[in-house]
């Protein structure tokens, strides 16, 4: 039996399918469910095994890059969200989903003895919108499943304007690194670290920070678009790689998941 995905939309959502399809080429099955409905039946997340919330412009981007679906999960669905994690049950945000998270302070969690928010996405320091690859690395120390297994030098493509992340002071920025919440770094071609400095790191985030997760690992949230690359074909240079990959390095995201919960949430899945 495939390991169930719940992928959350709602008004503005528009990575949906390109992310139910990452998880059944891992090996899972996905079910895109609109947030209304999950309000209106908060139970039916029991139902699923894994959860993605997908990138986009949800509700338009007003207010802030993801702050009314926040809102939703914060005020009607947090205890729901948490019983899911509590369960082991993993859970990724992509760009827009990333925002959410973030914003519904499920990420980076409670980190240097406080809760609530911890950290924000703010807008990108060139101050305009970016479509574009770039270099990642992994970080050596991260707790993140998602993350675990890559090569250490990938590239993903981003499209965002709010992509800068902010943790709220240097207490939760240096209690990121020591509890191995970092997940992904911005780099240079050659895996060094991008120091702050454009193109490298597109926005300017603090620590070249990319993706981070939560203290269980289970919660990951990351900027650049792994569901965008899980064909070699879809890499821009693909014809001028010789042979090419036999698959995109972000379906890497994706299986490392599905196998996390084939084995640890249980053998029947």
């Amino acid at each position: 039996m495939k390991p169930r995905t719940l992928i959350l939309r709602t008004a503005g959502t528009n990575c949906d399918k390109e992310t139910a399809h990452a998880f059944e080429l891992a090996g899972a099955e996905a079910e895109a469910v609109h947030i209304n409905r999950l309000l209106a039946e908060p139970g039916l997340i029991d139902r699923f095994q894994l959860m993605a919330v997908p990138g986009g412009f949800s509700y338009g981007d007003d207010i802030a890059a993801g702050k009314i679906l926040a809102n939703q999960i914060l005020h009607h669905l947090r205890d729901a969200f948490r019983a899911f994690i509590a369960a082991g049950k993993p859970i990724v945000g992509v760009c827009n989903g990333f925002q959410v998270l973030v914003k519904t302070d499920l990420l980076p969690g409670r980190v240097a003895g406080r809760g609530g928010q911890t950290a924000t996405l703010a807008h990108n320091d060139c101050g305009r919108f970016i479509d574009r690859w770039v270099h990642l690395a992994p970080a050596t120390t991260s707790r993140c499943i998602w993350t675990q297994g890559l090569p250490p030098v990938l590239e993903l493509p981003i499209a965002h304007g709010e992509g800068k992340f902010v943790p709220a002071d240097d207490s939760v920025r240096q209690q990121l690194w020591d509890n191995g919440q970092v997940a992904l770094v911005y780099a240079r071609s050659d895996g060094s670290p991008a120091g702050g400095q454009a193109p490298a790191n597109p926005n300017g985030s603090t620590d070249d920070i990319a993706g981070v997760c939560d203290d269980t690992g289970l919660v990951f949230g990351l900027m650049p678009h792994p569901e965008r690359y899980v064909s070699p074909f879809q890499h821009f240079a693909w014809t001028r790689q010789n042979p090419p990959p036999e698959e995109g390095v972000g379906l890497r995201v994706f299986r490392n998941a599905v196998e996390h919960v084939r084995s640890a949430v249980g053998a029947g899945v």
